[in-house]
């Protein structure tokens, strides 16, 4: 017993380490109560999720399978083990899992929402949809299976329903709790101030600022916006802005009346399909910047911005980027047009060696921020690009941009199946992959696009 007494504590210290996100920590923790009580199945499933957050797939794959052996009845087991199945795209295994343990568990919210988001990512959606509906069933608080359920809602157009789920993803948040007024749910802003606090990605901010000249329409007096650092310059030239915070400035008790998040504000708009705002274009440039990329860029004809990679940290990002400039090489056969590579930060050096016949220049030396890339693709005729910050400031600055999408875990915002996005409308031109992992047939289908596009 004494054993047993010694293997909880240590399990509840790796599980501290756990919360704490300190990885290796909490796998030493859970070997040392696994020494000390070699049956503690609870011990092996959060090791299994210690060493997949390590990036130790095979590792944490056996240990999660051992707790199962010790105990069928556990059943974090197979909603992490699942998981793990699904992040290796083991698609059939994982559903097989799931439907084991919803066999020994039909009444788990976590297993019918893990079920229900692998049958989304296969565009299964009417399955999805019965599972995410079955947790919440069970569950109505079950924030993970709404939030999963907004992005199958939001794929399909279904705004109403959609925004109000995806504010599950907030709950309980108080980011701006000083603020006087608290958070905005909606109500009148005529003569108040509003700040907009900062959530999500680079592109994810580009894309909602379109929001700032409807909310001053809507009768706020003065509106700020907390973004990252690359982006204050750029969206202090964005329409009805009255002040751009960087994240991790002090932000003054006394100089706001409410906050938003971003992603929040179309709720509160009540933002459909057929009213989803285009200011087009709400970024402007320095035009002296622009004429200095004019002269900067060497050659004539038409002049394409590429960008190939977003950030590696992205949860799907292993889907939306390209492994290498090399793939879009399809592309050189195109006449008579100059390649400008738009590529910052990951996979920026691939630009200095690009594929045979490809004339490429490497904007990436003057390059500082999204203000310095908002001005360089303001010389541009055309920009493909995956599915990264570059295609929404693009968008955002009418320049006409082709988007590659990936076939897995495409992005909400740009629905399913359309060519075209009501966020870019006119401008947004989307190629999405015809199978998973399909990035070279999806290529030559661009790069004929592009042949008749500079040869008309």
């Amino acid at each position: 017993m004494e054993d047993r007494a010694q293997a909880e504590s240590f399990f509840a210290q790796g599980n501290e380490r756990l919360q704490a996100r300190d990885y290796p920590g909490a796998e030493a923790w859970f070997r040392k109560a696994i020494e000390a009580s070699p049956d503690l199945a609870e011990a092996y499933v959060n090791l299994g999720l210690a060493l997949e957050r390590q990036g130790f797939l095979a590792e944490a794959e056996s240990s999660n399978f051992r707790a199962l052996a010790l105990d069928p009845e556990c059943p974090e087991v197979y909603v992490n083990l699942g998981a793990l199945l699904v992040c290796q795209k083991r698609f059939q295994e994982a559903e097989a899992l799931y439907a084991c343990g919803l066999q020994c568990f039909p009444d788990s919210p976590a297993l019918w929402s893990n079920l229900g988001a692998l049958h989304t990512g296969l565009d299964r959606d009417a399955e999805g949809e019965h599972c995410f509906r079955q947790a919440l069933g069970l569950d109505t608080s079950y924030h993970k299976a709404r939030y999963n359920l907004s992005y199958l809602l939001l794929r399909q157009g279904r705004f109403e329903e959609g925004w109000e789920a995806l504010e599950s993803r907030v709950r309980n948040v108080e980011l701006m709790a000083h603020i006087p007024d608290s958070r905005w749910r909606g109500e009148s802003l005529e003569g108040r101030s509003l700040l907009i606090a900062i959530e999500a990605g680079l592109g994810d901010l580009i894309q909602y600022a379109r929001f700032v000249p409807e909310l001053k329409r809507r009768g706020a007096a003065r509106i700020g916006f907390v973004c990252h650092p690359p982006l204050k310059r750029l969206f202090a030239t964005l329409d009805g802005i009255d002040e751009v915070l960087v994240l991790g400035e002090t932000v003054a008790d006394d100089q706001w009346d409410c906050w938003v998040l971003p992603f929040s504000i179309p709720l509160h708009l009540g933002t459909r399909l057929d009213s989803i705002p285009a200011p087009i274009p709400y970024f402007h440039p320095d035009p002296e910047e622009i004429a200095a990329w004019r002269k900067r860029i060497p050659g004539g004809g038409l002049r394409v911005g590429l960008a190939w990679k977003g950030n590696p940290a992205f949860e799907n990002d292993g889907d939306r980027s390209l492994a290498h400039l090399n793939l879009l090489a399809p592309l050189a056969s195109a006449r008579g047009v100059q390649f400008v590579s738009l590529q910052k930060g990951m996979g920026e050096e691939e630009a200095q060696l690009p594929p045979e016949g490809m004339a490429l220049f490497d904007a990436s030396p003057w390059i500082g921020d999204f203000a310095d890339t908002a001005a360089l693709v303001s010389t541009l005729d055309l920009v493909i690009s995956v599915d990264t910050a570059v295609a929404h400031l693009a968008g955002a600055l009418g320049k006409p941009c082709w988007t590659l999408l990936p076939a897995y875990k495409t992005d909400a915002r740009w629905l399913r199946g359309r060519e075209d996005s009501p966020w870019y409308p006119g401008t947004m031109r989307l190629f999405r992959q015809p199978a998973m992992d399909a990035w070279p047939e999806l290529i030559e289908t661009v790069a004929e696009a592009l042949r008749q596009w500079a040869s008309a």
